[in-house]
């Protein structure tokens, strides 16, 4: 196993004006699992393929142990990749393609087998291993390429966006299967999505990139209860932040006529415009004239809870607000309901900087 660094990598495309990622700064424990979470074009596969030997690193390092790996070939850095097309032989039946690299390697016929067979146990396809990719399900072929890359018994398992062309119950029990997995390997993995409930729900630490630049890095619970920024604030949840514009003024935070509490250290720091952060789940619904009016437009069922959708008019609050209730709250499409929210449960961000301002 191994720790990986990435000290000040970066990736500057030819005839671009500004480098994909402009200087990556990251580290890597030993067996754990980190997950690179933004949206397209953030430069999160760029960094993964750099730390596989896809990309080429123009300045900058990256170490894997105490093995500098910048400007090595691929096949020398005992890495293994898991890409999300699957790519497998279709002419090769399971077993084959699993073996293939350890074919490759002149690793003896014996061995290959034993490791083909324990990789096919730990994955469940023992009984596939004679079947071609063509009469396997989507998430069996997902399972045949992590099969591919465990037999190599790499230090680093490099995963880009693996389950994006599975179903969506599928999506959610193959993601519970590679957690399991690597947390039974305790191989070293870096994973790339773009599905931050997916980021959320198998990092032990979440990195969160904007335009090649980290935002933050943290445990998904940290990211969740302290969001560093405005950008990360709105990018991690699902649904996502409530985030208002308001005005700072003798240590309050006024949306409109409406004033929003929150927690004394943040009204220490705060002057002029702000932009305020209420959770979903963090609301609470009181009676007539005590809190922010919102009219309801939309009412998700889901059973355990509802979510509901509304606008408001007061000045600042977005187009739509969005409130978690019980399940059985029978709140309808059209009537108002008053929300309001207890100060350690908003987050005040500065509107220019993006900066957090609450502790």
């Amino acid at each position: 196993m191994a720790t990986v660094s990435f000290q000040k990598a970066q990736r500057w495309y030819p005839g671009s004006d500004t480098p994909a990622v402009p200087g990556i700064d990251l580290d890597i424990k030993d067996g754990e699992f980190m997950v690179l979470v933004g949206p397209s074009g953030c430069g999160k596969s760029t960094t993964l393929r750099m730390l596989a030997g896809l990309e080429e690193v123009n300045e900058g390092h990256i170490y894997i142990g105490d093995r500098d790996i910048t400007h090595l070939p691929p096949k020398d850095r005992d890495i293994a990749m898991v890409f999300q097309n699957y790519a497998l032989y279709p002419h090769m039946s399971v077993a084959e393609n699993m073996g293939f690299s350890l074919k490759m390697a002149k690793v003896p016929t014996d061995e290959r087998n034993k490791r083909v067979e324990e990789a096919a146990a730990m994955l469940g396809l023992t009984e596939f291993l004679e079947r071609k990719p063509k009469a396997l399900s989507g998430g069996q072929r997902q399972r045949v390429a992590m099969g591919r890359a465990i037999v190599r018994q790499p230090q680093v398992f490099c995963m880009d966006e693996p389950l994006s062309n599975l179903d969506a119950k599928m999506r959610v029990q193959t993601r519970t299967d590679i957690a399991k997995l690597q947390a039974d390997l305790g191989i070293t993995t870096v994973y790339v999505t773009h599905d931050q409930v997916e980021a959320m729900t198998m990092g032990d630490r979440v990195a969160v990139m904007k335009l090649g630049e980290l935002q933050q890095v943290a445990t998904p619970l940290e990211l969740y209860d302290k969001p560093a920024n405005l950008f990360v604030a709105g990018f991690i949840g699902s649904p996502q932040m409530n985030l208002m514009e308001a005005v700072a003024k003798d240590g309050r935070a006024n949306i409109g006529g409406y004033e929003v509490p929150v927690d004394p250290a943040a009204e220490r720091k705060m002057e002029g415009a702000i932009t305020v952060g209420v959770r979903p789940e963090a609301w609470r619904v009181v009676g007539p004239g005590e809190g922010l009016p919102i009219k309801v437009t939309v009412v998700e069922e889901l059973g355990a809870d509802n979510y509901i959708y509304g606008t408001s008019d007061v000045e600042g609050v977005p187009s739509t607000v969005i409130v978690r209730v019980h399940g059985r709250n029978h709140a309808r499409k059209g009537e108002i309901m008053h929300v309001t929210t207890d100060p350690h449960h908003v987050h005040v961000f500065d509107t220019k900087s993006g900066a957090r301002l609450s502790d």
